[in-house]
């Protein structure tokens, strides 16, 4: 086995998350002579691959797919050609992921975007330099689930909320909306919760998610010990920021681990992510299963148990209205997306029945017309 496969031998490659599982999947690449390596930068069909021997640049051009969730993604680990095979170098093929974090595109056009591959943690950023919003926490946690990544809430500059008793209530207000998440009030002006959350993302792929003006980039500089991404000031008024991250980076991090830090994201539109829903509400998904019946809306139907705990005061209203406008969300676009595959299949149908009369009329007549 070379060098490159060997775990037993230090490279870049096992401080990037390089392991025994990765080694067996590349196996069949290697016998071809190809190496391994980890994408750190995606740019303009080219991107930064960390190989044992160091950091090559390499053109995507032969894993370039129709699907926009198979192509090159930052987290990835691929097969690139062995140095002086080719000028330009090219990723020849990406193993199979193990997660996968995406959304929906603001597009019409019903597609997914991958923003993150082969994820352990999903950190979401969110500031208290503003107020809460509860509801893009649930949707930035049901997208998390989906990928299958763990799910962190950072509540980033806590400093900015100096009563402790205010900041817990704060905290409280969080973990109402985030079953089985840690919410982990953070502030990188002060370092109040850093160590704590270096040492949960230790060891694993970690991507940093949030909107603009969460503080995202402060906190890949203070958990990578360096200025590696710019900063700038949010708006006083609004808590906003300009998107000072343009692409997805990958860094490793000095407790172990790497991170993964992304642009702010604008819109988080879900993308087939009804079991990540369910997760983030799971207390719903209990009751619902205590309704008299198994197709219950929650509506007015009698015996049902998620009425009852609406009417008693355990489950609030808010809640039940954002797991509706999630659900009814994701199955938009989840009948967008079978219709739009319907219509690929129908579109090929009609092709193949096309060139099979020209080819009908050709033996016929010894001729096209």
């Amino acid at each position: 086995m070379s060098s490159s496969l060997s775990l037993g031998s230090s490279s870049p490659l096992d401080a990037h998350g390089w392991d025994s599982g990765w080694a067996a999947a590349f196996a069949p690449y290697a016998a071809r002579g190809l190496v391994p390596g980890r994408v750190v930068r995606v740019d303009r069909g080219q991107c930064d691959v960390v190989t044992a021997d160091g950091t090559v640049r390499a053109d995507t051009a032969f894993v370039t797919p129709h699907d926009p969730l198979r192509v090159v993604c930052t987290g990835d680990w691929a097969a690139v050609d062995p140095e002086g095979a080719s000028d330009p170098r090219y990723v020849r093929a990406c193993l199979p992921r193990r997660t996968a974090f995406a959304r929906s595109t603001s597009s019409k056009r019903s597609e997914g975007q991958i923003l993150a591959a082969n994820v352990d943690h999903a950190v979401i950023a969110v500031s208290l330099a503003v107020e809460l919003d509860l509801g893009r926490i649930e949707r930035f946690l049901a997208l998390a689930w989906e990928s299958g990544a763990q799910p962190i809430v950072v509540l980033t500059k806590a400093d900015l909320v100096p009563d402790p008793v205010g900041l817990s209530y704060l905290v409280e207000d969080v973990e109402t909306v985030a079953p089985g998440v840690r919410v982990l009030p953070l502030s990188s002006a002060t370092g109040e919760g850093l160590d704590v959350l270096s040492a949960v993302v230790a060891g694993g792929t970690t991507v940093l998610l949030g909107v603009s003006g969460a503080g995202k980039s402060t906190l890949a500089n203070a958990l990578v010990g360096e200025d590696v991404m710019s900063v700038q000031a949010a708006r006083d008024v609004d808590g906003k920021g300009r998107h000072t991250t343009t692409t997805r980076n990958l860094f490793v991090l000095p407790g172990g681990g790497v991170l993964i830090d992304t642009p702010g994201l604008r819109g988080v539109g879900l993308w087939d992510a009804e079991a990540g829903v369910g997760q983030v509400f799971s207390e719903i998904e209990e009751l619902a299963a205590d309704c008299r019946f198994h197709d219950c809306a929650h509506e007015a139907e009698p015996g049902c148990a998620v009425a009852a705990a609406i009417e008693d005061g355990t489950l609030p209203v808010r809640r039940l209205e954002s797991f509706r406008k999630l659900m009814r969300e994701n199955q938009r676009l989840v009948a967008k997306t079978d219709a739009r595959l319907r219509g690929e299949i129908r579109r090929d149908w009609k092709r193949t029945m096309t060139a099979g009369r020209a080819a009908v009329e050709f033996k016929r007549n010894g001729r096209l017309r």
